[in-house]
């Protein structure tokens, strides 16, 4: 082997050293004294699919246009998403007057 072999193999070796020395350093992180803590009686807003449930509970239900105005989804979103209520429970019926179709739902705790 020549020396200049021996030195192209340590050349990597001392820049591996160098960013192994780098990454030891400790990094500055956000201290928690910079968050600010919800107050006691502050809950959190209820989700879409929250919102959705509670707009489809209703007696007189919801249509299509309107769970896509509250959530500003598209129509087969907010269809998907009354499956997904449909798997947590809820009973959804629909009904076509006058060409509009109404969606109407009841909480599983709700029929019986």
């Amino acid at each position: 082997m020549t020396t200049t072999s021996k030195n192209a193999r340590s050349a990597p070796s001392s820049v591996s050293k160098i960013s192994k020395t780098r990454r030891s350093k400790a990094k500055p992180t956000a201290s928690s004294d910079t968050q600010v803590a919800a107050p006691a009686g502050a809950s959190k807003a209820p989700s879409k699919q929250q919102q959705l449930a509670a707009l489809i509970v209703r007696d007189q239900g919801a249509t299509l246009d309107q769970m896509i105005a509250l959530t500003g989804w598209l129509p087969h979103t907010t269809r998907a998403a009354l499956t997904g209520l449909k798997k947590k429970g809820y009973a959804i019926s629909s009904d076509k007057v006058d060409g509009v179709r109404t969606y109407r739902g009841m909480n599983e705790s709700e029929r019986l």
